[in-house]
């Protein structure tokens, strides 16, 4: 059965996914603050969290791609078991 890799996840990387998305949306939305207000200096204040957020969701697709060799590896390992005892 194929499973979509949203349900079988490890939480870390759900929570890093969600954790970087929301850092770059609060980012944003202080940009737009700070545009609306004329206020320059806010623009600084976001870039951190837009910065750390677009760090975050790519340490997510690092913890995607680990688990997706693991289960990859243990598939192989499964399969060659199976092919064993033919």
């Amino acid at each position: 059965m194929i499973n979509d890799f949203w349900e079988t996840a490890p939480p870390a990387y759900k929570y890093a996914v969600f954790g970087g998305m929301g850092l770059t949306f609060i980012g944003i939305v202080i940009i737009i603050i700070g545009a609306v207000t004329a206020t320059a200096s806010m623009t600084y204040v976001a870039l951190p969290f837009i910065g750390v957020g677009l760090l975050t969701h790519m340490a997510s697709l690092g913890l995607r791609g680990h688990n997706i060799r693991k289960e990859l590896k243990a598939a192989e390992k499964r399969a060659a078991e199976r092919d064993a005892k033919k």
